[in-house]
């Protein structure tokens, strides 16, 4: 294990940061068809995903499938666009919590004060970050290695309460596949399932499926 007072924790992060995979800036989006599994239903049609990162979907006329389909597009393609470390982090400050097998814990100060992050072979594998009044915990258990960069692929998503600290959401475990496409090494997501547990205890799980996937130009 590292010497504690040796760890550079903005250093650790920021090279953690730019391990994400993330697409060019003159990504033009892409479209293809979606389909979404819940509760033994099954509900296809289109989707078109453009440069402003506003997924259109067609053909399916439940407004509530609409917008889960369209949120999941839209999760996706926020996480991919490139944003330099120095205009996102400038103002934070990152505090060794601990180290340990899991990776280094560190908390931020600054900015975005409250934050936690957990880094290990350069890979942030723990985010506790408040978005919107809302503490969002997520644990990373599987990446995929692009060979550009790393793809969060099998992880844990939780909503905590920033005021008690405690959890005011399901715990939902998520699966991630992507599929390569296009000559400039574009990752796009190919199917998502979400799983939880709801109230009963009974095991829920969403499928997203997107399938013949093309780019815009």
């Amino acid at each position: 294990m590292e010497n504690l007072k040796e760890i550079n924790c903005k250093e650790i992060f920021r090279k953690a940061y730019e391990n994400r995979y993330t697409w060019k800036n003159d990504f033009n989006g892409y479209q293809g068809k979606c389909i979404l599994l819940i509760n033994n239903n099954i509900y296809k049609g289109n989707f078109l995903l453009g440069k402003d990162f506003k997924p259109d979907i067609q053909k399916i006329d439940n407004v509530k499938i609409v917008k889960s389909i369209a949120s999941q597009l839209f999760e996706v393609c926020i996480h991919r666009v490139k944003r330099e470390f120095q205009s996102v982090h400038s103002e934070n400050n990152f505090n060794l919590l601990k180290s340990s097998e899991s990776g280094i814990e560190m908390s931020v100060s600054g900015k975005n004060e409250g934050d936690r992050y957990r880094v290990k072979n350069d890979r942030i594998n723990m985010v506790y970050r408040k978005i919107h009044g809302t503490i969002i915990e997520i644990f990373v258990e599987e990446f995929l290695d692009t060979g550009i960069g790393c793809l969060s692929k099998k992880y844990t998503s939780q909503q905590i309460d920033s005021d008690t600290l405690k959890a005011n959401s399901q715990k939902l475990e998520y699966e991630d596949q992507f599929i390569n496409i296009g000559k400039e090494d574009y990752w796009i997501l190919n199917s998502r399932t979400i799983k939880n547990f709801n109230k009963n205890q009974e095991e829920e799980i969403q499928k997203f499926v997107f399938e013949e996937i093309s780019l815009l130009n």
